[in-house]
């Protein structure tokens, strides 16, 4: 399995009102728990006079690596309906956000399931949900006069070049498909390079 759902860019400021209350949504696509930490703390910046920043996320291919967070609310009101968005749209790498500046008014437990569940629900509609291919990271170290063989074979499978230092031993680092993994390597082991994935 090298495919995953997951949603192709950023949604903010989708606005649910109830009883007073104002629920803010937003998705952002994630790659690790750093890119969660920057985008809550961000979200915590702009918004500091909200009563609640509830988020959920799912990480990983199949979602393994995932967290509910009820920031206050009652315990499962929040968090973990924001969650099941994630898991009835079937995607990974997302972070949902909602937040909630209270206007006054008690919705109770069922009123918040509901409002959280409701601004988690729309934000995803707004979002565009894509296929992606797993991606394996590649160091690849070769001598100068070989660059020209190695853009080649990285073109070859698609490969996508994060960084590039050009010395007398150049160094590449670059995301591949997975599933052409085994593929390259064979090619690359042929060129007597070092190389390994990250």
């Amino acid at each position: 399995m090298f495919e995953f759902q997951t949603i192709d860019k950023e949604t903010e400021e989708i606005l649910l009102k109830e009883k007073g209350s104002k629920f803010i949504g937003f998705a952002y696509p994630v790659h690790s728990e750093s890119d969660i930490k920057l985008r809550l703390s961000k979200l915590q910046e702009i918004h500091s006079k909200a009563t609640h920043h509830c988020y959920a996320y799912r990480l990983g291919i199949i979602g393994e690596n995932y967290r509910a967070n009820d920031d206050g609310e009652p315990s499962g009101s929040a968090g973990l309906p924001i969650y099941n968005q994630l898991l009835t749209h079937q995607i990974t790498n997302v972070l949902l956000v909602v937040i909630r500046y209270y206007g006054g008014t008690k919705l109770g437990v069922g009123g918040l399931v509901k409002a959280y569940k409701e601004c988690a629900k729309y934000t995803l509609e707004h979002t565009k949900i894509i296929t992606k291919e797993l991606e394996s990271q590649i160091e690849l170290k070769f001598k100068f006069s070989q660059q020209n063989v190695i853009f080649t074979l990285l073109n070859k499978y698609d490969g996508k070049i994060s960084t590039f230092e050009a010395e007398d031993i150049c160094t590449i680092v670059a995301n591949i498909k997975t599933s052409k993994k085994e593929n390259i390597s064979e090619e690359l082991s042929e060129m007597l390079l070092e190389f390994n994935f990250i």
